[in-house]
């Protein structure tokens, strides 16, 4: 049986010579602010993107660029139209999707069992 690869042993890939991003873009805008044509891995998350160890697709998206990839995230995309899976374009790689980090329930309810009318991390 072969042993599994230590994550940091592989060779980087884009990073490691231009650096990593101040910010991971959800638009193709950020994509042309930061000089990039494609993205290798998207992230398509069920939750709003904030870059902050708190949000889970922040954090992996980190890791995956420490290791040289460029990383883009759609946060919250329109599943009635395809548009806004396609906002990054065709990634090198692969794409990434999650649910995201609330629960449904917390994220439908507050603690006294009352709907909620708003999130406070989405536009």
């Amino acid at each position: 049986m072969q042993s599994a690869t230590p994550l940091f042993s592989y060779t980087p890939y884009w990073a490691e010579c231009f650096g990593t991003a101040p910010f991971l873009p959800v638009s193709r805008t950020e994509m042309d602010t930061l000089g990039w044509d494609s993205c290798d891995i998207i992230i398509i998350s069920g939750d709003a993107y904030v870059d902050h160890p708190s949000f889970g697709m922040a954090v992996i998206g980190r890791v995956w660029e420490a290791q040289g990839f460029r990383v883009g995230i759609i946060p919250q995309p329109d599943w009635r139209s395809k548009e806004a899976f396609m906002a990054l374009g065709k990634p090198n790689l692969f794409y990434a999707v999650s649910a995201g980090n609330m629960d449904s329930m917390i994220n439908r309810y507050t603690a006294d069992k009352r709907l909620r009318h708003d999130d406070a991390y989405t536009p």
